[in-house]
């Protein structure tokens, strides 16, 4: 938890300090927002295999090594000299992001008993939203007061003292390093990722109907079927395919997906519908959103310790049943909505990804062999950042389309339905948190529920 503090405490004070960033490099905050999305992308790509590396060499020195990049790319972040190197750094240094959050993520499933795992993920799933919130406290401070390259030099220390600390008390895991790594895996599933993330990612800026976009569409499900067919032939595959048969497996990564697509779409959509509509400053609506990853991160611990007693299956459900009526109560909000109203819409979201986030997380790890543990947390962690770039994309697009430069009260129908579309999505992931396996403390007092997949 050290670890994951430390490399994602940035997150949220980096995307306020954008507009700061783009006057600073005279570049325009459309550019700077690859400063954010460049990431996502490349962690997307990139951690089925830091995953399956870390299975094969050890999580534990994955891990490490994940954390020595992140310091290196936390101080050339802050002497960047120009946009483009700022987002070649981030986007670059995002692989040990992916390293660090698989690995240590398996080193938590491997240390915890079966039972035990979602109380450890709700503890996990408080410091990832909590982090940012903290970040953006105290960085808000040192933003204003010095500049946005102190947001990087003051993460370096903590790199440095999780690395120490992991150096001590961390475990030694077993490594399968007689196994070959599977290149070609590897490369083909990447490739299928990154056509697919690219083409939406860019297709509302350059058109749906570009060349480049329709393309990228085009190579995504090509690349996608040459994956299942060297996995069907590899002696070591990526990632077993009998594991996407498994409804304990393919549900819970699936009903993720979608509840984090609703959740960070509207994540982003939401200041925008507090300056458009409410006309709030900018510290008004950090102060309102912040009731999002708050009621997130204060939610987890205690629904870990709460699904071990009623299950994991009803934890997840009642969650994403949370996430979908937090879009219902955005697309009833009015021009003159208190705002006491607005913060429950916010807090509706955190409080149901809070709830279902651990159990969907520990549901996965439970439903894999623990020398898989690391690519199979790489597999969540891959189809969670496509659901968040795809619903960011999604409900963006939507409310744009529809209010073409509307303002103010005018603009309101617009983010209604994008919220709708949003909650539509969230249904599906609803549906699908039914394939979590429950797994209780005493499984011998739940004969009837604690069935195997």
């Amino acid at each position: 938890m050290g670890g994951l503090f430390s490399v994602n405490v940035t997150f949220t004070i980096l995307a306020v300090a954008l507009p700061r960033i783009a006057d600073d490099f005279g570049t325009t905050r459309n550019t700077m927002t690859w400063v954010i999305t460049g990431p996502l992308l490349a962690f997307g790509v990139a951690a089925p295999s830091l995953g399956k590396a870390a299975d094969q060499y050890g999580h534990k020195r994955i891990y490490q090594l994940g954390l020595i990049l992140s310091f290196f790319a936390a101080g050339l972040s802050a002497l960047a000299w120009g946009a483009l190197p700022l987002i070649a750094i981030r986007t670059i240094g995002s692989l040990e992001g992916a390293a660090t959050g698989a690995a240590s993520m398996a080193i938590v499933m491997r240390t915890f008993e079966r039972h035990e795992r979602v109380k450890a993920m709700g503890w996990w799933s408080l410091v990832g939203a909590g982090g940012p919130v903290i970040g953006v406290v105290l960085g808000g401070f040192l933003l204003e007061s010095i500049g946005w390259r102190v947001i990087f030099l003051a993460q370096m220390p903590l790199i440095a003292a999780a690395f120490i600390l992991g150096s001590i008390v961390l475990p030694e895991t077993d490594t399968l390093q007689s196994q070959k790594f599977d290149f070609a895996g590897a490369f083909t599933l990447s490739a299928g990722v990154t056509a697919l993330l690219f083409a939406v990612n860019r297709g509302p800026e350059i058109g749906w109907d570009s060349a480049v976009v329709r393309i990228a569409f085009v190579l995504c499900p090509v690349f996608l079927y040459t994956f299942v067919r060297v996995e069907r032939r590899s002696e070591a595959p990526l990632i077993s395919l009998d594991y996407l048969k498994k409804r304990a497996f393919a549900f819970p990564v699936a009903s993720n997906m979608f509840a984090n697509s609703a959740y960070m779409g509207g994540f982003i959509l939401t200041p925008a519908l507090l300056q458009t509509v409410y006309r709030y400053s900018d510290e008004k609506i950090g102060l309102l959103v912040i009731a999002r990853p708050l009621s997130f991160s204060i939610l987890s611990p205690i629904a870990g310790y709460l699904a071990v007693r009623i299950g994991q299956r009803t934890t997840a459900v009642t969650g994403t049943l949370f996430v979908v009526a937090s879009m219902g109560v955005f697309a009833l909000l009015g021009a003159d909505s208190p705002n006491l109203l607005i913060i429950l819409a916010l807090a509706l979201s955190g409080v149901g990804l809070g709830i279902s986030q651990p159990s969907i997380s520990a549901g996965v790890a439970n439903a894999v062999e623990d020398h898989d543990l690391g690519v199979a947390s790489a597999a969540q962690q891959l189809m969670q950042n496509v659901g968040i770039v795809s619903g960011i994309q999604i409900m963006t697009t939507v409310q744009t389309s529809i209010a073409q430069g509307a303002t103010g009260a005018a603009a309101l129908h617009s983010f209604r339905v994008a919220y709708l579309v949003g909650g539509a999505i969230c249904v599906l992931g609803v549906l699908l948190a039914t394939g979590v396996k429950n797994e209780y403390a005493r499984p011998e007092l739940h004969p009837e529920l604690y069935e195997s997949y």
